[in-house]
């Protein structure tokens, strides 16, 4: 009896584990090809970098191993800054928020440049996308989370909540994008501003500390985050849009964003006049996020639809909150909004109490 024969076969599960890919989906594999589209704004500008950085990358060093390097400093100056601040509540030193900055900067730079390497040395592979993205998605947590650590985001749990798991869900929304299209598409503000972006904030809490971010009515960020958001939403949307909805619908497009405005202007002309906080989450954010959520799941839903559905909620929630605050404010004052009395003003009476008392005297 030849040795081995009565062995029971591996258990499917571990099969699995060792050989998650099927033999057809290997042949489908190597007929992978990598499809990308669109430049971000500030991808131009940086080519000029990553091409020079290139430059210094040795021949024999595999582009997989520019990616891993990357992705072990993100790893390691995030967790340095995890370390100092495990509840997102605390101060680190101010040194770990510059490592970060850097950290970020070399995992960006590393990332840009493996593809352009496996370019040179003639060695592109399915093999080296997977790897690329699938370090991309570890990092996308990383990056979540120490975004979320410099601006004290655990001072807002609801907030800190929504941030840490945006930024993964825009990952996915991107790959799925990727796979109903077969083109990975960048639109003009995309991962690589996104990056700059979270650069910029490790390096002001470098300079003004991480209690700067405090959302609280006196800090001044927090309306200048209010206006970015409506801003960013609004690009975003704009060089997303498959269809072109800005140059299509202009004024429905700018009427929506128009609501959205001007409840959170009436919102900082509130925590101005009752010297409060001014939070940052608002429900009228709801109608450009359903029009940005559609594009990202390649327009499920006709933008134009989405559009006025958006802008309807918009305007609603606007005009409901304008009214219920009026009828809040004159309910507590004993006011009425339209109506005014005859009365005159008690400075008024002052002076014509004056002049008749001085005719009086005459």
């Amino acid at each position: 009896m030849a040795a081995g024969a009565g062995a029971r076969p591996a258990p499917r599960w571990l099969k699995t584990l060792a050989e998650p890919l099927s033999a057809a989906q290997l042949r489908r594999l190597e007929e992978h090809r990598y499809s990308a589209a669109g430049a971000s704004l500030l991808e131009p500008p940086l080519q000029l970098y990553w091409t020079w950085l290139l430059r210094w990358v040795p021949l024999w060093m595999a582009p997989n191993s520019i990616t891993l390097l990357g992705l072990a400093v993100n790893l390691l100056t995030t967790l340095v800054l995890i370390s100092y601040c495990p509840t997102a509540t605390e101060e680190a030193p101010y040194w770990t928020y510059l490592l970060c900055a850097l950290g970020l900067f070399i995992y960006q730079s590393l990332d840009a440049i493996d593809g352009k390497q496996a370019r040179r040395t003639n060695s592109c592979s399915p093999l080296g996308e997977l790897f690329d993205h699938g370090c991309d998605s570890l990092s996308t947590v990383f990056m979540a989370i120490g975004a979320s650590i410099a601006v004290r985001l655990g001072t807002h749990p609801d907030w800190l909540f929504f941030c840490s798991f945006i930024g993964m869900f825009m990952f996915y929304c991107a790959h799925w994008q990727t796979y109903v299209s077969g083109v990975l598409r960048f639109g003009k503000v995309d991962v690589t501003e996104i990056q700059v972006a979270l650069i910029i904030i490790f390096v002001l809490s470098t300079f003004g500390g991480a209690t700067m971010w405090d959302y609280t009515g006196t800090s001044v960020l927090s309306p200048g985050l209010h206006i970015g958001l409506i801003i960013i939403l609004a690009i975003m949307i704009y060089k997303k849009s498959a269809s072109n909805v800005f140059e299509k619908h202009p004024c429905l497009y700018t009427l929506m964003f128009g609501c959205v405005f001007a409840k959170i202007a009436q919102k900082l002309v509130v925590a101005h006049m009752t010297k409060s906080e001014l939070y940052l989450q608002d429900s009228v954010f709801i109608g450009p996020g359903l029009l940005f959520l559609d594009q990202y799941f390649s327009n499920f839903v006709d933008e134009y639809i989405v559009l006025w559905v958006a802008m309807v909620f918009a305007s609603f929630d606007m005009t409901t909150y304008f009214s219920a605050l009026c009828l809040q404010i004159s309910r507590h004052l004993h006011i009425s909004i339209f109506k005014t009395s005859c009365h005159q003003a008690p400075e008024q009476v002052q002076v014509l109490s004056s002049k008749s008392h001085q005719n009086n005297m005459e």
